[in-house]
């Protein structure tokens, strides 16, 4: 069996989902980084991946069909693919270490398939180019993805989950919190940032929580 037939059948055997770019977002304390936020197709999750003013670049200008004067290092690279009839069939993003995330670009050149590591920004910002579809392991969206609240007609929260009575401000203030109340509040704020779809707090919270849960 070849290399390439064994890369397929890892590829097709690992259970994969589909996703699609929500947007781009960032706020005043990224330090010029953004939040790529995928949304998961066929479900409710999404999953913020903090990625680099250049690449976000990158994938907006492509989304929005702006051609740059001259072409980006990803614009070349599709150059180059193109002229020697490299195709671009998906993306992957497959591995989360360390709470950073890692992505595969899969090719396919004269009939033979490769597997190219990459990062997700730089990945997904070729996936736009090619037309590629994007996946994103069960595994990885069920460590990393957010769900967001379901609401009833009125807009309000379902029924079956009542609210917690604050505690007074003087008495929490004063003490100090348990590992296990620390975390009832990272979780509190990160519902909080998906509501109001600041993806960049929650994905800062959502990595927060995991270092916290590993202690």
């Amino acid at each position: 069996m070849d290399h390439g037939a064994v890369i397929t059948i890892f590829i097709s055997a690992m259970r994969k989902l589909q996703v699609d770019i929500l947007g781009l977002s960032t706020s005043p304390h990224t330090n010029g980084a953004y939040a790529l936020i995928l949304y998961e197709v066929e479900g409710k999750r999404k999953l913020p991946i903090i990625i680099g003013g250049f690449e976000a670049q990158a994938i907006a200008l492509k989304l929005e069909n702006i051609k740059p004067p001259r072409p980006f290092t990803h614009d070349l690279f599709k150059n180059i693919s193109d002229a020697f009839g490299l195709h671009v069939n998906e993306i992957v993003i497959d591995e989360l270490h360390n709470e950073t995330f890692y992505a595969k670009v899969i090719c396919e050149l004269g009939g033979e398939i490769h597997e190219i590591d990459a990062r997700p920004s730089d990945a997904i910002a070729i996936a736009v180019r090619f037309n590629a579809p994007v996946f994103v392991t069960e595994d990885i969206m069920d460590e990393a993805g957010i769900r967001e609240e379901q609401k009833d007609d009125e807009g309000g929260e379902l029924p079956g989950e009542p609210e917690d009575e604050p505690e007074p401000e003087e008495v929490t203030a004063s003490l100090p919190k348990s590992p296990e109340a620390k975390l009832e509040d990272l979780e509190t704020r990160l519902d909080d940032a998906v509501k109001r779809e600041d993806y960049e707090e929650a994905a800062r919270l959502r990595d927060e929580i995991s270092r916290l849960k590993g202690m």
